[in-house]
């Protein structure tokens, strides 16, 4: 037989005792409670019909909950697609015309055995514009003017100069101009040079690439620097952004890129001497633009109307991805037909008049769904949207497919071209995809159900903010609303972003996208009360760092025991779901404990004896730790985030 659901668990029992608790509280003059009792036997009587009701409630179907949703207007939340910036590299530096990469292009990840491909789309077109140097120049640090080195394109440098000055200071910089703007394009940046920098850690120098938008510098990416900081010839790839404009600099109308000295904070090393320039050259390597975890499908009939309001029409596919591109429906009389007439989707028919030719889409169920006819009281039909003539075909458009946490793949996933790209020889993700989110599950729209009726689409309390939050933005992972004790009548709505947790986590897979912050903004400005000051923000987080020293098993492999420690801390030490103690993501505001970290690093398989564990807490932007602790005590505020932890395994003697 099939299980049966317990919506109820109470049976007969449990509710005469729930009566008779009742009857003491608020009659205590009733003193008789025994069976023989008159009022006893009603009250089981009673008992005995509600544990029938229950018994038949317990019965009824998903599909039976899915249509009670249905009828108070709950609508299950659609899958959410991941994105992510995808980086096409050229066969070979780009001279002449653009190497234009076209929107829709997509990209997978490589293919396995064991995994699905994992395709992505790309939202615009992109170029790579050939790049030449025009101009050099140098600033010190505190003065007006530039320093104007002589360069003459296809010759170079007149003669060899310093990059920074003599004892370079923080705010140095180094200054290049090209002929036009590389606007989203991988410039690649030759440098020769003698070996004078000396001081500066190679791996991670004090040095910051920025681009000119013309209303300031804008940071840039380098992903690749074979000169260790300007101590050695070599090249850099600088990702420039797409806001990279021309202006006039010392006399010289040029798109500016520069690099600069960043402070230090006494601990890192400085530079000592400057790094003398000998050459300098520019070339355009690859392009970055937006992608997006989804598929869209080609323009497809669904069917012929019927002429009757309020008709629903299945989609071949679903669910539906909603957060890429706005699907359209168009009818035609005939195949034949040429002028297709469009329908606009509309969230729900109440402001829909008669003759406005709209639909609603059923994401999850995969529906569209046409205005319906309602009989006014005086006993006319009023017709909420258009209908469909009888016969006419339905054809929908620009219908995307995809999403889910599958889309949220790690840096680097993203290396196959579904079709050959003339001169394009390569493709990669420099960061990880975030933002994908699974669709709503039944059990969480049940949830969801009493909370939307309880809020009637108004934000009023915590639970309201949150639940409103939630439908408003589908990619969030979790939503806590707190009161803002700074702000007279406000309430701060701490959102976190889906993300792929564990070990590959850092602190800017967690903060929210500008757009959704935006849709949240515009759903809780139209539902809060009057007077309420609304902050969407991400939560504080705090890093943690753990020490630990372990004893590992006999005939156990050392190395594969410290993976599964770092594993298991990364995992427990985690906001998202699927952290945390009770593997929903860290509580908000619950302190880190040092013996509970003690015993989960204890239970790892593998590990014999726990040495000796040490916490610490760590600035996960600065990277600076604070002394050791046995307890981190958060503020209601805050989320704890895994922040280099150091995992050091022996052998049993």
């Amino acid at each position: 037989m099939l299980p049966t659901p317990e919506l109820d668990d109470r049976h007969f029992e449990d509710l005469v005792e729930d009566a008779k608790r009742l009857i003491r509280q608020r009659c205590p003059e009733w003193s008789d409670d025994s069976p023989s009792d008159p009022g006893i036997t009603l009250v089981e009587a009673f008992a005995y019909m509600m544990e029938q009701m229950i018994s038949r409630l317990n019965h009824v179907p998903d599909r039976l909950y899915a249509k009670f949703l249905d009828l108070i207007g709950l609508r299950m939340l659609p899958p959410v697609a991941a994105r992510t910036d995808i980086t096409f590299w050229a066969t070979t530096p780009v001279t002449g015309a653009p190497l234009t990469v076209h929107e829709g292009t997509t990209v997978a990840t490589m293919r396995t055995d064991e995994d699905t491909l994992i395709t992505f789309r790309t939202d615009d077109d992109v170029s790579m514009v050939a790049s030449e140097l025009v101009a050099v120049l140098t600033r010190a640090a505190g003065d007006a003017g530039d320093r104007v080195h002589e360069y003459q394109p296809g010759h170079g440098l007149a003669a060899p100069f310093g990059a920074f000055t003599r004892v370079p200071q923080p705010e140095d910089e180094l200054v290049l101009g090209l002929r036009q703007p590389a606007q989203s394009c991988a410039v690649r940046v030759e440098f020769d040079g003698r070996v004078d920098g000396v001081g500066v850690a190679p791996q991670s120098p004090p040095l910051a690439w920025e681009a000119w938008t013309g209303d300031g510098w804008a940071p840039c990416d380098v992903s690749d620097d074979t000169t260790g900081g300007l101590n050695r010839s070599g090249h850099m790839v600088v990702h420039v952004p797409a806001a990279h404009t021309t202006s006039v600099r010392s006399g010289v109308a040029a798109a500016w890129l520069r690099v600069r000295i960043l402070p230090t904070d006494g601990l890192a090393p400085a530079y000592a001497t400057s790094p003398v320039v000998h050459g300098l050259g520019v070339a355009t390597v690859g392009a970055t633009v937006s992608g997006t975890h989804a598929e869209l499908l080609e323009p497809e009939v669904i069917g012929e109307a019927e002429g009757v309001p309020g008709q629903r029409m299945p989609l071949p596919h679903r669910p539906v991805l909603l957060s890429y591109g706005e699907p359209v429906v168009e009818t035609a009389d005939s195949a034949q037909a040429q002028d297709w007439k469009v329908w606009k989707r509309v969230e729900e028919f109440a402001s829909s008049g008669p003759e406005d030719r709209h639909f609603a889409l059923d994401p999850v169920a995969g529906e569209v769904l046409f205005g319906p006819a309602v009989r006014e009281p005086d006993g006319t039909m009023r017709r909420y949207g258009a209908t469909p003539g009888a016969g006419a075909l339905v054809r929908i458009r620009d219908l995307a497919l995809g999403g889910g946490s599958v889309g949220n793949v790690p840096a680097g996933a993203l290396r196959s071209l579904t079709s050959s790209i003339p001169f394009v020889a390569a493709v990669e993700n420099r960061g990880p995809a975030r933002g994908g989110a699974d669709g709503e599950s039944l059990a969480e729209a049940l949830a969801r159900g009493p909370l939307m009726l309880r809020s009637s689409r108004r934000a009023v309390t915590a639970e309201d903010f949150e639940t409103l939050t939630m439908a408003a933005a589908p990619e969030l992972a979790r939503v806590r609303c707190l009161p803002a004790a700074d702000v007279p009548a406000g309430v701060r709505v701490l959102v976190v972003p889906s993300a792929a947790g564990g070990r590959g986590l850092r602190l800017h897979h967690l903060i929210p996208a500008d757009e959704t912050l935006r849709r949240v903004a515009r759903q809780l400005d139209a539902t809060r009360l009057v007077g309420t000051s609304v902050m969407i923000e991400p939560p504080l987080y705090r890093g943690v760092t753990v020490v630990a020293r372990v004893t590992a098993l006999r005939h156990s492999d050392m190395e594969e025991v410290r993976v599964a420690v770092e594993d298991a801390l990364h995992g427990y030490l985690d906001p998202l779901p699927g952290g945390g103690p009770g593997e929903r993501g860290w509580p908000f505001g619950r302190s880190v404990l040092v013996g509970e970290v003690f015993a989960l690093v204890q239970r790892v398989p593998g590990v014999d004896v726990v040495s000796d564990v040490r916490l610490f807490a760590a600035n996960p932007v600065t990277g600076e730790r604070g002394q050791e602790t046995a307890q981190i005590d958060l503020a209601p505020n805050s989320l704890v985030i895994s922040f280099d932890h150091q995992v050091r395994v022996e052998a049993r003697p």
